[in-house]
């Protein structure tokens, strides 16, 4: 009976270790050479204009529109939602440089902001913002 020799595939690892310790090494030795990439941020330069106060439109959760214009005393008014664009842009019309931001409860849901951000630039409403509280 003839026996028949199988042939052992195998694989020499030896020279893949070699380039890989090569590799490692140039790696260390130029490590230490390459600075890490730091951000320059830019500076700000102090104003002679104090900043000016904006017009807030406030969105409560029970979907109730309310104005305030911080520029004249601060105080609030209800405003209808079809009647926010006229109101807006009346505003606009007497000062048009004065920001506008939006302040709306936690729990109003994102596509009433949206909206609302909307009506602003359908008015041409450029400057506008979104108030938020720091975190604690």
């Amino acid at each position: 009976m003839a026996r028949t020799r199988k042939q052992v595939a195998q694989i020499n690892v030896v020279p893949m270790i070699d380039v890989m310790l090569v590799l490692l090494v140039i790696f260390m030795v130029t490590a230490p050479f390459i600075n890490p990439a730091q951000v320059e941020l830019p500076s700000v330069g102090k104003t002679s204009q104090t900043p000016q106060k904006p017009l807030e439109i406030i969105i409560k959760e029970s979907g109730e529109y309310l104005l305030r214009d911080r520029a004249s005393g601060g105080s609030e008014r209800v405003v209808a939602k079809s009647a926010l664009p006229d109101e807006i842009a009346a505003f606009h019309r007497t000062q048009p440089d004065q920001p506008v931001v939006i302040a709306a409860d936690k729990k109003v849901r994102y596509e009433e902001v949206m909206h609302t951000m909307t009506l602003l630039q359908q008015a041409r409403i450029t400057r506008i913002g979104l108030l938020a509280r720091p975190a604690p």
